[in-house]
């Protein structure tokens, strides 16, 4: 790979220098004809006719008519005759590159929106792309002519100006529906497009450790084929990936572009290629491409600001905007620079009744579920510790029995029932010892809720900064110097959770420890003040195990994230040979650093172990009003500082990569139309660091001074998790054919136009080997406004670095323990397994796999575009897209999971054997008593689930995308345009393996309880992130100064299967819709000040988020309701 590398460098540095003898010609004289008609008909047909690209500034280009021209001419002779008394002039932006723009009159009169209103929109010779449309007009009024001002489509294609777009799905989010959106993040804006699915990563998902991604960032899932599925691009190159990974539907770490990066405001368009295209752009191409589209050459300057806030909570957003640009080299290029700073504060979980608490209950009151202990999600790690005596001796005070016989006991108020102790002889301050662990029935007011203890953050605050600028400079005619560069920061601040012990990570207590009731008889030479009078316990005292504590005195954690991403491009275009070359290398990094607060498990057990009042106290207990609130109770201060600390994991992605691309859109002239070709060659650097903090890389280790011994964490609550670091080469070469077989002049019936696109592409990987792909796209013309086409698309997605490159981690998530339920069921504890509450923290301990081959995919769509051109004088121009698509997926590079794992175990149980991945701890005294009468051998609790990353088995996903665009005519009451984009999920299966079929099974046999959660598995349309349905509806009038816009969205129901019934049935989160509204009005001119005054509001109904049993889904939906805003901007 290295010859290869040095090679490709050479090509591209030869090619940067070569000769300007082309550039340095005289303009061609060529033969127009041009008939008398719309003046933006005619002008890409001088653009088809003298091989010109064009920008439209603004669509009322199509209001305007123009005079036929016939004959020999200058391309710039013809521009000037179609032009004259149109009120627009024209300008080189390029060696081929026209900027069509309205003539500024300096007039005072108010701005009509028409003419200012959108931003340029970039014209390829034969498509164009729509002015405010949120799907393509993919028909031509007249295929073998030029495209009207609606129709561009960029991505798809490399063969500049060829006409093979025309066979591509495309939907185009223009200015006017970004305004719509009222979206003021990267998150927001992709959101608002059906087809990018759910959003698994978003600032609402905030877990209290940094093995997720937290903070500002947003994910891309095109078509919910998941997370890395779909590949994003900046003006048509690739973005580097957000360094942090987060756990998806698999299980696997993946990583995703952070859609927060993207500056919204400066967007001129965003182009989404719903088609498979890793042919053309290579990996992750699989689900489609995301083209986000800068503004350009613009002149002058723009100041925007916006404040906006939810109803009914106290988060406020402010935004100010800059945008920058000038001419430079008497008109030979342009720089144009835009800023934008956001402030946002944050979003408290006790401003919404759905987020104010872990314990959902209370919102399901008059439901099948009322009641239902599934849905109390405070945790059992709790301030009220749960504790085991080492060598797990039973004390006794008296005869009074204190710990179960495994030496099992917990805090507790003496109000709770079961106090072992009672206030003269026990503990002091109401609180009382009970035997066994604090997971009973009657102990459910212990649970910690730390949304109503902390006030916790829903969404974090941020600080984000985007600044970004691009720039080209004509060299010499025909030969262009382009570049950009970019740079994002955010900070973000949240409160989250204190932190809890793990199983996996136990603390043992010494017996010298000072409030140790059963410590030793003196301490210091004194009587011991705090242990209990009459126990057997020896007089040294006994050292006793936290089996699960919450270091809740200590305060929440506030956690501090910082992300910056910055990236630089540099390159040529220029003819050469007929061919238009262009040569790029850019350079991007992205790089996260997040801080939070916790607690050394090494500090605290030297905390505990001393035997003086300075010791960290355990056995407190917390508030006892109110048990699941803040601890009322904390250790001394002198404890608390001693034992706090800060954990700091850095994570870094580079993206290195220099190509060489030409095209050529008339290579030859063939009956039917033009060929066209592109080729190109590209060579990237990938790279991916993990940088953990010591305590939890193995660096610092934990060593119980009590048991001797080493834990590879010493952070309490993280599981351990070494430094990773990955990085691969990849070279890559591709070809595309744009073939016309039959055009209009041939007169064929029935076959107006049919045309192909044929690409490939060859990509070497220095981790994973090689991998090519074909593509084959055709549309059929039948007759002038009806167009049939299709696609048909091979795939890959190569294993992310970390899936490749991480060590052995271990996870941790709550997961239902299902055997106990079982034993609970069969004994009459509990009525069904909605009613169970053997939830714990089980750990996982996954491992990398160098061996993990690329996820490969098949993709095909049939679709037709309708354009009743005769309808236009009477209503307008309309356009109609039905496109029918399927996806599927081979070699998901996935695991079995820890949760099926438990399921797989239960099912062994119950037949008499055991899981062998399933590692449990030796049964106590609790567990036997618990599976007492059940029938079942009884199950110790879960130490840890050993799991792989491997190549599972295949997923298929299928649906539909409908579209429809409708342009009216001004009828002198202004132009009102509406488009609606439809997104049906028809089918999402996931082949289940062998060993999750026969969970399945089972469970339909009965051998398991139906209401066991099977994840991953068979059709999952309407469950949790995939609704059947998403819609979204725009509307835009435009009236000389006044502007109004509005957008609907709709998401259709969903179920959600953490909430099953006894039946299997899940709770269903209901469908919503919701609509925005803004109004605007402006006044002046760009050259003695045009101001415009924005008033908007998003979720006009005050639409609370359908309930969940989180309370609200964070990948569909934003816990607010309601919000308003307001907009003002000068431009001069």
């Amino acid at each position: 790979m290295t010859r290869t590398y040095r090679l490709l460098l050479s090509a591209c540095a030869t090619a940067m220098m070569l000769p300007n003898a082309a550039a340095a010609k005289e303009q061609r004289i060529v033969a127009i004809d041009v008939p008398a008609g719309r003046l933006d008909e005619a002008l890409m047909r001088v653009a088809r006719q003298a091989g010109l690209q064009l920008v439209f500034t603004d669509p009322a280009v199509a209001d305007r008519q123009a005079p036929r021209i016939a004959g020999r001419y200058t391309p710039d002779a013809a521009l000037n005759m179609l032009l004259a008394r149109s009120g627009f002039g024209w300008r080189y932006t390029g060696p081929r590159t026209v900027r069509v723009m309205p003539v500024d009159t300096a007039s005072l009169a108010p701005v009509n929106f028409v003419q200012a209103a959108p931003a340029p929109q970039q014209v390829g010779d034969e498509r164009l792309a729509p002015s405010n449309a949120a799907v393509e007009a993919a028909v031509n009024a007249d295929p073998g002519a030029a495209a009207p001002a609606s129709d561009i489509v960029v991505v798809g294609s490399q063969i500049k100006g060829a006409k093979n777009t025309a066979a591509l799905p495309v939907t185009i989010v223009d200015e006017q529906q970004i305004a719509a959106t009222a979206a003021v993040s990267g998150d927001e804006l992709f959101r608002s497009i059906p087809q990018l699915g759910d959003v698994t990563f978003n600032s609402s998902y905030l877990p209290n450790s940094s093995n997720a991604a937290r903070g500002d960032v947003g994910s891309v899932n095109l078509r919910n084929l998941g997370v890395g599925n779909t590949l994003v691009l900046l003006n048509g190159r690739r973005v580097v990936n957000h360094p942090t990974s987060r756990a998806d539907d698999n299980l696997v770490p993946v990583l995703t572009y952070n859609t927060n990066a993207i500056p919204v405001f400066g967007l001129e368009r965003l182009e989404v290629l719903r088609d498979g295209a890793a042919a053309i752009y290579g990996s992750d191409a699989v689900a489609g491409v995301v083209n986000t589209v800068l503004r350009t050459d613009f002149t002058g300057v723009q100041i925007e600001g916006q404040v906006g806030y939810p109803e009914r909570t106290s988060q406020t957003e402010s935004t100010v905007n800059l945008l920058v640009g000038t001419d430079i080299g008497k008109g030979r290029g342009n720089i144009t620079l835009f800023a934008n700073y956001t402030n946002r504060t944050p979003l408290r979980s006790s401003e919404q009744d759905y987020t104010a608490s872990d314990d959902k209950r209370p919102l399901f009151a008059g439901t099948r579920f009322d009641g239902a202990t599934a849905l109390d999600g405070r945790s059992s790690i709790t301030p009220w510790g749960s504790f085991q005596t080492v060598g797990n001796v039973q004390v006794r005070q008296g005869t009074t029995v204190l710990t179960n016989a495994s030496g099992q006991f917990h805090i507790q108020p003496l109000t709770n029932t079961g106090c072992q102790t009672n206030a003269t002889t026990g503990l002091k301050n109401g609180l009382c010892i009970d035997d066994g662990t604090n997971t009973a029935a009657a102990d459910r007011n212990l649970r910690f809720d730390p949304r109503a203890a902390y006030d916790t953050y829903i969404i974090p605050s941020v600080e984000r900064i985007n600044l970004f600028a691009n720039g080209h400079y004509e060299l010499t005619p025909g030969l262009e110097l382009f570049g950009e560069a970019g740079y994002y920061k955010a900070t973000t601040d949240s409160i989250q959770s204190s932190s809890g012990t793990l199983s996996s990570l136990p603390i043992i207590v010494p017996a010298t420890n000072y409030y140790n009731p059963f410590g030793p008889t003196t301490l210091n030479g004194a009587a011991n003040p705090n242990r209990l009078p009459g126990i057997n316990a020896p007089a040294g005292g006994l050292a006793v195990t936290l089996s699960s504590y919450n270091v809740a005195d200590a305060g929440p954690n506030l956690v501090h994230v910082e992300n910056d991403q910055y990236r630089v491009l540099a390159g040529l275009r220029w003819d050469w040979l007929g061919f238009q070359w262009e040569s790029a290398a850019l350079y991007s990094e992205a790089r996260v650093r997040d801080t939070s607060d916790g607690i050394s498990a090494t500090l605290l057990h030297r905390q505990l172990g001393l035997s003086t009042p300075d010791a960290y106290n355990p056995f407190s207990g917390s508030d006892l009003a109110t048990p699941s609130g803040r601890d009322a109770t904390p250790s001394n201060d002198a404890a608390l500082q001693a034992i706090r600390i800060k954990t700091t994991r850095f994570s870094k992605a580079t993206l290195a990569m220099a190509d060489l691309k030409l095209s050529n859109a008339r290579l030859l002239s063939l009956p039917g139309g033009n060929l066209g070709l592109a080729l190109g060659a590209e060579i990237r650097r990938e790279t991916q660091l993990d940088d953990r903090d010591p305590r939890v890389d193995g660096t610092t280790t934990f060593t119980d001074s009590v048991s001797g011994i080493t834990y590879g964490s010493d952070l309490v609550g993280t599981s351990p998790s070494p430094d990773t670091s990955g990085r691969r080469t990849v070279f890559a070469a591709y070809a595309e054919l744009a073939v016309p077989v039959i055009g209009p002049s041939m007169h064929v019936p029935l076959v107006r136009n049919l045309e192909f696109q044929l690409a490939g592409r060859f990509e070497h990987y220095s981790d994973v080997g090689s991998v090519a792909k074909p593509k084959i796209a055709g549309a059929w013309d039948v007759v002038s406004g009806i167009r049939l086409r299709g696609s048909y698309a091979e795939g890959f997605k190569a294993p992310n670095l970390e899936q490749i490159n991480a060590r052995v981690v271990t996870r941790s998530n709550t997961r239902v323990d299902y055997v106990r339920c079982e034993a609970q069921l069969r004994t009459g504890a509990i009525s069904s397994f909605a009613n169970c509450a053997q939830s714990f923290a089980i750990s996982a301990q996954r491992a990398g796999n160098p061996d993990l081959k690329p996820e490969t995919s098949t993709t095909w769509s049939a679709g037709v575009v309708l354009e009743p051109h005769f309808l236009d004088s009477a209503i307008g121009r309309i356009t109609l897209t039905a496109d029918y698509w399927n996806v599927k997926q081979k070699g998901i590079v996935g695991i079995f999971g820890e949760g099926n794992a438990l399921i797989a175990d239960y099912l062994a149980r119950v037949q008499g054997t055991t899981n062998a991945n399933v590692v449990r701890a030796a049964p106590t005294a609790d567990d036997v008593a618990l599976f007492a009468g059940s029938g079942l051998q009884p199950a110790g609790r879960v130490l840890f689930v050993n799991d792989r990353y491997v190549n599972l088995l295949p997923q298929e996903a299928s649906g539909l995308d409908l579209g429809v665009n409708w342009r009216l005519p001004d009828f002198g009451a202004g132009r009102l345009t509406l488009s609606a984009n439809a997104a049906y999920l028809r089918r999402f299966f996931l082949e289940p393996s062998q060993p999750i079929q026969q969970l399945i099974d089972a469970r339909a046999a009965g051998t398991i309880n139906a209401g066991t959660a099977i994840a991953d598995a068979g059709d999952l349309v309407r469950q949790n992130g995939k609704p059947r349905w998403r819609v979204t509806g725009t509307a835009t009038w435009n009236y000389r100064w006044f502007q109004l816009g509005g957008f609907t969205q709709y998401t259709s129901d969903v179920d959600d299967t953490g909430l099953i019934d006894s039946t299997g049935a899940a709770w269903l989160i209901k469908d919503q819709m919701t609509y925005n509204l803004y109004g605007q009005v402006s006044v002046g001119n760009k050259r003695e000040g045009q101001y415009r005054m924005r008033i908007g509001v998003r979720n006009l109904t005050n639409a609370a988020p359908p309930l969940s049993s989180n309370g609200f889904l964070g990948s569909l939906y934003n816990p607010y309701g309601r919000y308003w805003y307001a907009n003002i901007r000068a431009s001069f």
